[in-house]
């Protein structure tokens, strides 16, 4: 069973809004006691944050798909809707988060470090925050907004000072296994590793770790073998150990010649020019193995390379490895800028953006863009006369139908908001006058063509009480 994933598509989900609440206060002997309906709580959100103790993405390989709670509608007497409650999912330190096109959207590196990746939704307001003098019972409530939803792809780019490569049992795993308490798995087929390994090691006071990429073969960097899945493990390290086998069975192979490979595979894959090399000779504890060693050695010196000779079965030429590893990232971490302390900004979004642009699409319809018209959308309730009233006045006051005027819109022309998978289509009226003065009765908007089938009934019924008083009281000679 796989227990190692350093690469997952995610599926997450933020909360939903929960709904305004349309209430009118009740009390005995009160008959108008006004509007009480309570807003909706906001949406959860679901947040990437960088845990030290996490070190696979095997959890989201298994279950990809995330959702925040939803926040919980409103309610009469002026009681407000529970928020969501936040998801937060933990992952490893240097996850890198894009999304399906491969755009990145953050670096995740160092411990409680975050990223919102689905941003919850906006509660509706209830009809108590939406009164005022002009419109003392609304007889509606706004909608919640839907929370973000999208699909990101997390990739794990191990965090690590030293990165060993080299050919396939080329010796990496047992070197990582005695220069420190790690424990990969150690076989003599090729392969043996098939997910990085990681182990810390102390050399005087200097502590740094150390990882073993599993092994490159000719076209790696295009996809070969294991190469191109693990070769990102190396884009964060000081410096590259090369590890060649100096007692290869091969007879088609020679560490000079499995340098250069591997060296062709990296600048293929980029990104790695300014790392300092260091080359080990491994398996000199095979006779054959320090022969070709003491052979090859002045040629790879010559190239600029630091040599060093080792063996991980005998345990010869570590203490001087390990010694050199440290020097190498004393240097690389002296180098480094100072780290300060990163100032807090916090610049939330708008969300009062009156910016909203009216196009002419080929098809005739005028389509408007915008935060605030595609939010006061999605946040209408169309089944209700007079939020559907309500939404047409905000429009025109912010300006839409102005615009739609100097854009050569006429009446009768079809105008969409929104985007063209969730757009809101109706026919423009521009002559549709505006104002609170112009509602009915609540839930009612008198300048829409199109009543409502019940509401219609009533007022049949109601005209039909009306004549009947009528015809009483002309009866009636008191």
């Amino acid at each position: 069973m796989t227990t190692f994933v350093d690469r997952v598509e995610l599926h997450v989900a933020a909360g939903n809004g929960g709904h305004g609440c349309a209430s009118v206060h009740r009390e005995k002997f009160k008959p108008l006691g006004g509007p009480d309906g309570g807003n909706g709580g906001r949406g959860g959100d679901v947040t990437l944050v960088v845990d030290q103790d996490i070190t696979t993405l095997l959890d989201y390989h298994h279950s990809p798909h995330r959702k925040a709670t939803n926040g919980q509608p409103g309610a009469g007497d002026h009681r407000s809707g529970k928020d969501g409650q936040d998801l937060v999912l933990p992952v490893p330190d240097g996850t890198v988060v894009l999304d399906r096109s491969g755009n990145v959207l953050a670096d995740l590196v160092g411990q409680g470090t975050t990223f919102v990746a689905g941003q919850g939704g906006r509660g509706g307001l209830g009809n108590a925050a939406l009164a005022s003098a002009r419109r003392k019972a609304p007889g509606f409530a706004l909608l919640g907004e839907p929370g973000e939803a999208r699909d990101i792809v997390l990739e794990l780019k191990t965090v690590a000072d030293v990165a060993l490569v080299g050919y396939p049992s080329a010796g990496k795993s047992s070197l990582i296994s005695v220069l420190s308490a790690a424990k990969p798995k150690i076989a003599d087929y090729p392969f043996t590793t098939l997910v990085p390994n990681l182990g810390v090691v102390t050399a005087g006071s200097t502590v740094y770790t150390i990882a073993d990429v599993p092994g490159l073969i000719p076209g790696a960097s295009q996809g070969r073998g294991l190469g191109l899945e693990f070769l990102r493990h190396v884009e964060r390290c000081s410096v590259l150990v090369h590890v060649l086998d100096t007692a290869t069975l091969e007879s088609d192979r020679d560490p000079v010649s499995d340098l250069g490979m591997i060296e062709e595979e990296l600048k293929q894959y980029g990104g790695l020019e300014d790392r300092p090399r260091i080359v080990v000779l491994n398996k000199i504890d095979i006779p054959d193995g320090q022969d070709l060693a003491d052979m090859i050695r002045p040629d790879l010196e010559a190239r600029g390379y630091r040599v060093f000779e080792a063996s991980a079965v005998a345990r010869t030429g570590l203490k001087e490895l390990s010694f050199a590893l440290a020097g190498v990232i004393a240097e690389a971490r002296a180098a480094k800028p100072v780290e300060v302390a990163t100032r807090i900004v916090i610049r939330p979004k708008a969300v009062d953006d009156a910016g909203f642009t009216v196009t002419l699409e080929e098809d005739g319809i005028y389509r408007v863009r915008g935060e605030k018209p595609e939010r006061w959308v999605r946040q209408t309730d169309f089944n209700n006369d007079e939020a559907v009233g309500y939404l047409a006045d905000r429009l025109n006051r912010l300006g839409v139908e102005d615009q739609l005027l100097k854009a050569g819109a006429r009446a009768g022309d079809g105008v969409a908001i929104g985007a063209e998978d969730n757009a809101v289509v109706f026919d423009w009226e521009p002559t549709m006058a505006a104002g609170a003065e112009m509602l009915g009765r609540r839930g009612e908007d008198h300048r829409l063509e199109a009543p409502r089938p019940a509401a219609q009934r009533r007022r049949d019924r109601e005209s039909e009480r009306d004549e009947v008083q009528r015809e009483f009281d002309d009866f009636n000679p008191f």
